[in-house]
């Protein structure tokens, strides 16, 4: 197992009082796996990632009964031996490479400062060569061919796709075991979208490195994906394989993201209706009581205002009092 999660809360104080932001959030991830986290902005799948990266904000409270990576509790750890594991096994991807990126400093110098010294074989007056031939190298694996225009070039100086290909290099540069990318082509043209999603296919494909993919638009997946987990609120809602989810959700949250995508309006004529949930998103504040989907559900009943136990049924795992499409509904 390469990472585990049981019942990870986050509490975030706020002027009317403290607020649980994720709540009994499940989660995990296989080694060589692509997992996509889906979600509606604001429902807390970037918060999932950065308490894994131990990049959430001081001020806010984390609680779990299990944080592991493969085998250590990140909870447990000092920050200077969490900053070990980040800096070589887990790396990170922004949705917005230029936040990100140094704007003081060249694409060389960014990359030189990510590559290891155990990557470099060379001599103490051969290694400043050898570090600019391995950042080389991995502008050409992003498949950048002017490198050195590049590597030369400071990151305002890039377009978005030049510069989320760079964060990739950089972020790939030590080969790290899992690899997360939070919505890295948001607001990207379609044919950029497609080659970065063709770079992490690669990426995994090359070094099986397992790759944590978190979007809000379920017509973005990665053909590759081996499981697909669902969060609303800051609650997870269903967790299993692709082809399965997405043929069958059990959870109604589930059915009503794979209606709005893309693989379901293609089906559809002009004249028809998109099918949505009613209502509106709560606010931290007013979050319901339970499920904190109950309000928009279809399938909502009075047992809902208590929050369902996690549900397991064909490799799926769920948290529905009332599932859809599963046998326990069907009985």
């Amino acid at each position: 197992m390469l990472l585990d999660i049981r019942n990870l809360n986050i509490f975030a104080p706020t002027p009317q009082g403290e607020v649980q932001v994720l709540d009994r959030v499940n989660f995990r991830m296989e080694a060589g796996e692509i997992h996509t986290l889906v979600g509606e902005s604001g429902s807390g799948k970037s918060l999932i990632a950065r308490a894994i990266m131990g990049f959430v904000n001081p001020n806010w409270r984390v609680q779990a009964d299990r944080l592991w990576f493969q085998g250590t509790d990140l909870l447990t750890l000092t920050p200077r031996q969490r900053k070990e594991i980040i800096g070589i096994d887990i790396a990170m991807i922004f949705q917005d490479p230029l936040r990100y990126l140094d704007p003081n400093t060249t694409v060389f110098e960014q990359l030189n400062e990510a590559i290891l010294n155990r990557d470099i074989n060379a001599s103490y007056w051969q290694r400043k060569q050898a570090r600019r031939d391995y950042a080389r190298k991995l502008l050409l694996k992003m498949g950048i061919k002017n490198y050195q225009e590049v590597l030369a070039s400071y990151p305002f100086e890039l377009s978005d796709g030049v510069a989320q290909k760079v964060m990739i290099a950089t972020a790939i540069a030590h080969r790290p075991h899992l690899l997360i990318a939070d919505e890295p082509t948001t607001a990207m043209e379609p044919i950029t979208r497609r080659q970065i999603y063709r770079l992490l296919a690669q990426l995994h494909a090359r070094y099986q490195m397992s790759i944590l993919l978190i979007t809000q638009d379920l017509s973005t997946l990665m053909p590759e994906t081996h499981r697909i987990s669902t969060i609303y609120c800051g609650q997870m809602m269903e967790s299993g394989p692709l082809a399965d989810v997405l043929k069958r959700p059990f959870h109604p949250y589930t059915d009503a993201l794979s209606y709005t995508s893309l693989l379901q309006t293609e089906r559809l004529n002009p004249r028809d209706r998109l099918t949505t949930l009613p209502g509106l998103e709560p606010t931290l504040q007013h979050m319901p009581r339970g499920c904190r989907l109950g309000p928009r559900c279809p399938n909502a009943q009075r047992k809902c205002v208590i929050r369902p136990d996690l549900s397991a049924a064909s490799k799926r795992e769920y948290f529905c009092h009332y599932p859809i499409n599963s046998e326990e509904s069907e009985s």
